[in-house]
């Protein structure tokens, strides 16, 4: 590809925009697909996703007794593998510069989940994650449908920097911050081997308005949305934390995600730290 296709491609995904192929774009083979189909998923209200973690190579998800365990662990670490290489070469104005995040498989009917309200997919949100701070960096996702007869529904809103700067004017939007001690207590736990995210305002702000979305019946039944169904066998990939967007239907999806680190933006003035920045007037990392 050449470089300035993909740095154009790194500004559509930046600016809002869903990234589709119509199949698969990387080594996959049928055999893994297959056996991921065979497997079965308790409907559990707290666990709805297998998932794999690269930089540690770990599963989670599936029984440690399953018989099937060593194998799923390879297939997740093989398409980790795979979707990390063919976005690093896809999206080359980020190769060496992204940080591999989870992969997950998704086996579990999406509509009519009986969840939580902020756990639910089926709401216009976009992602922050709370035990993995971004600090500024952005989440990127690639999906594959690899279910193989039925479409995978979203509906999708408007690009953060279209969305935000109106929803700032028309609603107070307030999240709570810790502030210089909540950081320094985070360090000192940190310095100590304790469990406890170290996050950033931006990371607040961001956890809080994923919520906030989620609460709101007139974002969820007012804002611009858009339905997209993705079909069996097709791959796609977006910035979830930089487009509203929900998932209404479909089960056996695989995912990757990647954090993308502010020097590597090509429009850096669409990131959603930016738009935050503008439209609060604070420092936001």
């Amino acid at each position: 590809m050449q470089p300035d296709s993909a740095r154009g491609y790194c500004e559509q995904l930046e600016r809002g925009k869903v990234l589709f192929w119509r199949g698969i774009p990387l080594n996959f083979p049928q055999t893994d697909r297959d056996f991921l189909l065979s497997q079965k998923q308790t409907g559990s209200r707290f666990h709805k996703n297998i998932s794999y973690r690269p930089a540690r190579d770990i599963l989670k998800g599936e029984s440690s007794d399953s018989s099937d365990r060593e194998r799923l662990h390879r297939v997740m670490r093989d398409f980790s593998r795979e979707a990390t290489r063919f976005v690093s070469e896809f999206l080359a104005p980020y190769n060496g510069k992204l940080k591999l995040d989870f992969a997950s498989f998704r086996p579990l009917e999406e509509e009519n989940r009986d969840l939580p309200l902020h756990k639910r997919n089926d709401l216009l949100h976009v992602d922050a994650f709370p035990t993995r701070p971004t600090h500024g960096g952005r989440i990127l996702r690639f999906f594959v449908n690899i279910n193989p007869t039925v479409e995978r529904v979203w509906n999708v809103g408007e690009p953060f920097d279209a969305f935000m700067p109106r929803l700032a004017r028309a609603q107070k939007i307030s999240p709570p911050y810790r502030g210089a001690v909540g950081r320094s207590l985070s360090h000192l736990a940190a310095k100590l081997g304790l469990p406890v995210a170290d996050r950033s305002r931006y990371d607040e702000y961001m956890l809080h308005l994923h919520d906030w979305l989620k609460e709101s019946n007139d974002f969820q039944q007012s804002w611009p949305k858009q339905r997209l169904a993705f079909p069996p066998g097709c791959t796609w990939m977006v910035y979830t934390d930089g487009v509203a967007h929900a998932v209404l239907s479909g089960k056996y999806a695989l995912e990757q995600t990647f954090i993308v680190p502010p020097e590597a933006f090509v429009a850096p003035e669409a990131a959603p730290i930016r738009v935050l920045e503008s439209v609060t007037g604070t420092p936001m990392a």
